[in-house]
């Protein structure tokens, strides 16, 4: 009789059919779980409640982009009738050695914020891959633009910041792409002017989050002071003065991270634009401007009692070597 050897792979042995019949019995009883699960949750909020979660605890293994839990997020919250308001954060951004360390904290603390369009302008010709490289690692919903800031209107490497307006061109780039892809009465948000050199804590964009018109609150380690903050009305609660560190008296004392403005002001008013005509110091005053009176500011952050932003410029490094193929 002529000798067949045995194909061990068409006969498996008992180990592998134990492992088979128990993930198929482990498959089974979860699909019946959901169905049981889905059959006697009574509203379709709770089913939606019930997706997020199990989504959410599975994000890993289904590779969830942190945009796509965001969009999990806004749809539930817009069945609750809870949806938050987009907040588009503006930031002007230029090339120099701390750009990448600033842009790095700003884009990891935008983050851990759910409702966050960051619209992120170069002050450059072209659109660096610096910017482009980090973008794409942040896994962030972002707008990149680039424009260039006109050479009269450059600080020389040893004017102090003062001397000339910074982010005009870059400020209005964002505004114009505002006005150019969202439509009054349409789309819903709020609009902030975040620079890159500044601290923010996530607990800031949830006060964004509450602006109708224009709201308002305290930035600290500005003008002097451990924080410039707005004076309040103890039984109105109105704004009726400014504790700042330059020209109090100006109509509106506030720095450009301590206010927020709702998108329909925003696109109601395309003439509202920063300038270089305006006098040093005065773009935030003359902006808000268009927008509201004193008496009609906002304020928030705790009846503006809690700092959640602060100016921490870092320190221009002294550069005595480049080690080459290192992006820092």
């Amino acid at each position: 009789m002529k000798y067949v050897p045995e194909r061990h792979m068409e006969y498996p042995n008992n180990l592998d059919m134990k492992i088979r019949k128990c993930l198929v019995y482990f498959l089974g009883m979860s699909i019946l779980f959901i169905i049981w699960k889905l059959s006697v949750i009574e509203t379709d909020v709770e089913k939606l409640q019930f997706l997020k979660d199990t989504l959410y605890l599975n994000k890993e293994q289904l590779q969830l982009s942190h945009q796509q839990l965001i969009l999990i997020e806004h749809l539930y919250q817009t069945k609750l009738g809870k949806e938050l308001p987009m907040i588009y954060a503006v930031t002007p951004t230029y090339t120099r050695y701390v750009q990448k360390a600033e842009l790095t904290r700003i884009s990891q603390t935008l983050a851990l914020v759910p409702n966050v369009h960051w619209i992120l302008v170069e002050d450059s010709d072209e659109k660096t891959d610096l910017v482009r490289n980090l973008i794409a690692d942040s896994n962030l919903l972002v707008t990149h633009l680039n424009t260039k800031t006109p050479v009269i209107e450059k600080l020389g490497d040893k004017d102090p910041r003062w001397k000339k307006h910074r982010g005009v061109t870059q400020r209005n780039a964002g505004l114009k792409w505002l006005r150019s892809n969202l439509e009054l009465n349409k789309d819903k948000g709020v609009v902030y002017f975040m620079d890159d050199d500044n601290t923010y804590s996530t607990k800031l964009f949830k006060e964004i989050a509450k602006v109708k018109k224009v709201g308002v609150w305290p930035v600290g380690l500005v003008g002097g002071l451990n924080a410039e903050t707005l004076i309040l009305d103890q039984h109105t609660g109105k704004v009726v003065g400014y504790r700042s560190g330059w020209k109090a008296d100006r109509k509106f004392a506030i720095d450009m991270a301590g206010f927020a403005i709702n998108l329909d002001l925003i696109l109601s008013k395309p003439e509202a634009q920063f300038s270089y005509e305006m006098e040093k110091g005065f773009q935030e005053s003359e902006f808000l401007s268009y927008f509201t009176s004193k008496e009609e500011l906002e304020p928030l952050a705790d009846n503006c009692t809690k700092v959640y932003v602060w100016h921490t410029r870092t320190e221009k490094p002294v550069v005595k070597g480049i080690v080459p193929g290192l992006e820092v």
